[in-house]
């Protein structure tokens, strides 16, 4: 039996990995402050995400290890939040480090998340996986993540990847496609600011096989794009959901509208704003085929 370590394991992408990996006959380990938001048959294990604890000890004979932990981006961006979201990455990376430089048997692969936002603001051309390195709070927060993970002093054999992830869509409550799917409902889908931002986004199959696929293929590693190969302008992802909704209009949100709005929702609009033109040039030229290439979100429900 193989035996997966998921650190941050009660957030919505863990529980798919946690589904996706049990129905294979695998052993998935959570790492969690608190066991509310796992699933059920992920086996707990307190941990802190920042100092060195009897959690270490799950990691020597471990076959592989997934980092999730990181506090949610959705908020505003004060000082206060800024110094959480950096530190819960940063750190939680660190310790993770720190636990498999002791491990007399460590994990074959660490695979740590990182994001698609780390790229610029595009909406020239594409980012591949070598794209070009943005400006601003969240890439500094992306950098100094990838940077914490690519310099944890590990044995050499420990192959590491960081997935560069975008907006990963599942039609679960308290997901980006509940949110979408019910501004589009109330007739409130329509293109929010230019509507011409770029919108890279994958749907949660293909992240779970994604991740598989990366533990299988040794010869990856460094960073990579875990995106679809089919991102869309902000408008026409909203036509899609108007669609998902059974309308056929929707009022769009200007810029400053969206300020407001974000304002009142405590988040930022950067989170729909930013234009991610983010492509999986890595994964397309190793052969990954994905089996949602395009957003049709009206078949995705469950």
């Amino acid at each position: 039996m193989k035996k997966l370590i998921i650190a941050g394991a009660n957030g919505f992408l863990a529980r798919y990995l946690t589904r996706y990996f049990t129905e294979r006959d695998w052993e998935v380990v959570g790492l969690a402050r608190h066991r509310e938001g796992m699933d059920a048959q992920c086996r707990y294990v307190h941990w802190d995400g920042e100092t060195l604890g009897d959690w270490a000890q799950e990691m020597d004979g471990a076959d592989f290890l997934v980092n999730l932990a990181g506090r949610s981006v959705n908020c505003r961006y004060n000082e206060s939040n800024k110094r959480l979201i950096t530190e819960s990455r940063v750190n939680s990376t660190r310790v993770l480090g720190e636990a498999i430089a002791q491990c007399t048997t460590p994990p074959e692969l660490w695979i740590n998340s990182s994001t698609a936002t780390i790229y610029r603001h595009a909406e020239d051309r594409p980012q591949s996986d070598t794209g070009e390195i943005g400006d601003g709070f969240s890439v500094g927060v992306a950098k100094a993540w990838e940077e914490a993970f690519f310099g944890a002093k590990v044995p050499g054999r420990v192959r590491k990847v960081a997935v560069r992830t975008s907006m990963v869509l599942a039609d679960e409550p308290g997901t980006v496609y509940r949110y979408l799917y019910q501004l589009a409902r109330f007739g409130l889908g329509g293109k929010v600011g230019s509507g011409k931002q770029m919108v890279s986004w994958i749907h949660i199959e293909d992240f779970c096989r994604a991740i598989d696929w990366l533990i299988e293929h040794d010869e990856i590693s460094g960073p990579i794009n875990v995106t679809s190969p089919d991102p869309l302008p902000n408008a026409e992802v909203m036509r899609r959901f108007r669609k998902l909704a059974g309308r056929s209009i929707g009022l769009p949100a200007s810029k400053w509208m969206a300020e407001i709005g974000a304002f009142l929702l405590r988040t930022e609009t950067e989170l729909i704003l930013k234009s991610r033109w983010v492509v999986p040039t890595r994964l397309l030229e190793h052969g990954f085929v994905f089996n949602h290439p395009e957003m049709e979100p009206w078949k995705w429900r469950e």
